[in-house]
């Protein structure tokens, strides 16, 4: 194991797709050097790993730059083989990349929009879209996470859902994730987020919160009617 032991930084903020690449590392006890990152004022290493989307998270193992949460979660799990987050079986691990992929493609957009678009029909429709995408997820969750009896990639990848969307209703007032709308899906993510693990990867809530509350109050004052 040696090997893997020398090297491994991460660039990042309080950003769920950093926040997911941590739990990862903290569930494999992979030690590393964070970095945090300013967006505003890019650091000349961010630029220099990740120079062409310019965002974080970037992952940097024995100086090999790895960008994007989802190829950074598939890397880690490839590299250290102790407590595997992908499943073994072919069919299990397509799976869970297609849930992954929908929590990026038709949540995580789908929801900043309804809380945070210019246009009122957009802010609608959007809203439509996340209620409609929690449903595919509610529905999917058979067990007490994603991938059964023990948590796993996908859970990872949805701690957007389980800490973010909480944040967002609180300073927006949008009823996404409620025990009465969707159960399966609000017990996962109280479970999902006492997990010590997660627990001791999660950012600080008051400054997201702070981060979002303005946010809105800069549309609310100018945008919405």
């Amino acid at each position: 194991m040696s090997s893997h032991q020398e090297d491994v930084k991460l660039l990042g903020l309080g950003s769920p797709f950093v926040c997911r690449v941590q739990i990862a590392l903290k569930f494999k006890g992979v030690g590393y050097k964070f970095l945090e990152e300013n967006l505003r004022n890019k650091s000349d290493l961010l630029l220099k790993y990740n120079p062409v989307h310019k965002k974080v998270p970037v992952f940097v193992h024995n100086e090999k730059p790895i960008a994007e949460s989802l190829v950074i979660l598939e890397y880690i799990d490839e590299t250290w083989k102790s407590n595997p987050i992908l499943p073994s079986d072919p069919y299990q691990r397509a799976i869970a990349r297609f849930w992954s992929k929908f929590i990026d493609d038709k949540c995580v957009t789908a929801i900043r929009k309804a809380a945070f678009s210019d246009d009122k029909k957009e802010r609608e429709k959007s809203f439509d879209e996340s209620v409609e995408a929690l449903q595919f997820l509610e529905d999917e969750l058979k067990d007490r996470f994603f991938g059964g009896e023990e948590f796993g990639f996908v859970d990872i990848v949805a701690v957007f859902v389980a800490f973010w969307i909480p944040i967002v209703q609180e300073v927006t007032r949008l009823q996404l994730l409620t025990s009465e709308k969707f159960p399966k899906l609000y017990r996962w993510s109280q479970e999902f987020l006492n997990q010590p693990v997660v627990k001791e990867s999660l950012p600080p809530r008051d400054p997201i919160l702070a981060y979002y509350k303005a946010r809105y109050e800069s549309l609310t004052a100018s945008k919405i009617d």
